[in-house]
């Protein structure tokens, strides 16, 4: 900057300050007073300048012959003349596109460039005739009703995670009363399977019926002894534990899944551990994969794969690994706003280390949250038993 430029900065920060909090500048600015003041200017102008920018150009406006040299661009400095103008609220990209000669800025320094009073005698800065005096009481009451809102705001999301449900069921108890007392439904009743949920000791036992969310050639949709729970947090963690669940034939599958309504026919998505043995006509063993797809547009549509991630192939010499590692197997779908993320663990034990299978922004809106196993539209795969051991959700804050 030109000497003259420089003075024309010095002046107009301490013009903005002075328009921001009903005094001179007299001492550097706070780390407080900065994001205050930074919060200021983006309120005003839609703009931002940074709070340590802020605070680094008070040093320097007060002691311009000791501090660390600043050089503010000419960006910045539109911004502060466009704050202490009062125009109208922009964002950068409308900036650059109507008023990249950034006219606030060069209409303030042309204004006083032959007449700049910059600091009296004691280093005390001079007001502007450009600075519009505020009321300090209403600014402060402003500043009070800002910090309760706050206040309040926060109160609301701490209020509303702690009354969401932090629900459990490790199915010690799988009478229909039972399930239905800790809320969960049952759509879609196949008396023989549902009267062996309680095959294990210790389980819910669901089975490989014929059905899916993915439509067929016929428009099909649909699961047997589905069993689904209300969802009452928009953010949360959803989690499903299998014991020795190791699917062998097409397309048998177990997991969760996530739904706009319990009609499945609305949007949706799912995260499975299945068997696929279909490779579009080349001879491969089948595979053992975890999957995840998404509905979006919900009805017949087709849904998108967003996930296919092969853990074994399915070969003689494999069967003892496949069995060890699949004593144990868990399943967890992670939703933040729009942003889910699906992981999955296996071993033989319980103490599990989850894996990001994929994560992705998808605008879904899950009310309910269910429980599925299937075997798609596949006639000649059998009905396989699925040992649930624990189901669960968990509310999480969101960001």
């Amino acid at each position: 900057m030109s000497p003259s430029e420089e003075k024309a900065f010095c002046k107009l920060f301490g013009d903005a300050y002075t328009k921001c909090f009903d005094k001179e500048l007299t001492v550097p600015l706070s780390e407080a007073d900065s994001k205050y003041f930074s919060s200021e200017i983006e309120e005003q102008t839609g703009l931002i300048i940074g709070w340590k920018t802020l605070k680094n150009y008070s040093f320097y406006v007060l002691n311009p012959a000791t501090a660390k040299q600043e050089n503010p661009s000419v960006a910045t400095l539109d911004t502060l003349a466009r704050y202490i103008a009062d125009a109208a609220k922009t964002d950068e990209i409308s900036r650059k596109r109507n008023e990249p000669h950034f006219p606030y800025w060069y209409t303030y320094r042309d204004g006083i460039e032959k007449d700049i009073p910059v600091k009296d005698n004691q280093g005390i800065r001079t007001s502007s005739p450009l600075i519009v005096q505020r009321n300090s009481k209403v600014k402060y009451l402003w500043i009070g009703m800002i910090i309760i809102g706050i206040f309040l705001a926060g109160y609301y999301i701490v209020y509303q995670y702690s009354q969401s449900e932090h629900f459990t069921d490790n199915f010690s108890n799988t009478s229909t009363d039972s399930l239905f007392q800790k809320g969960w439904i049952l759509k879609d009743l196949d008396t023989s399977f549902w009267n062996k949920r309680n095959a294990k000791s210790g389980y819910l036992t669901l089975f490989t019926l014929e059905g899916d969310t993915y439509p067929d050639s016929a428009r099909r949709v649909g699961m047997k002894n589905f069993l689904v729970k209300k969802l009452d947090t928009d953010c949360f963690s959803t989690e499903i534990h299998l014991g020795n669940f190791i699917p062998g034939q097409n397309w048998q599958q177990a997991g969760i899944i996530l739904m706009e309504d319990t009609t499945l026919l609305s949007r949706s998505t799912r995260l499975t551990i299945g068997y696929n043995g279909f490779f579009g006509g080349y001879s491969r063993p089948g595979e053992i994969l975890i999957q995840a797809i998404s509905s979006i547009y919900g009805g017949f549509s087709k849904p998108e794969e967003i996930a296919h991630l092969s853990l074994f192939s399915v070969e003689p010499a494999q069967s003892t690994i496949i069995k060890n590692n699949l004593q144990r197997s868990a399943l967890r779908i992670e939703k933040n706003g729009h942003h889910f993320r699906f992981l999955y663990a296996t071993g033989a034990s319980d103490i599990f280390a989850f894996k990001e299978v994929v994560s992705r922004d998808l605008m879904i809106n899950p009310q309910y949250v269910g429980i599925c196993a299937l075997k798609g539209f596949v006639k000649d795969s059998q009905a396989m038993p699925v040992y649930v051991d624990l189901f669960s959700i968990e509310p999480i804050l969101c960001e």
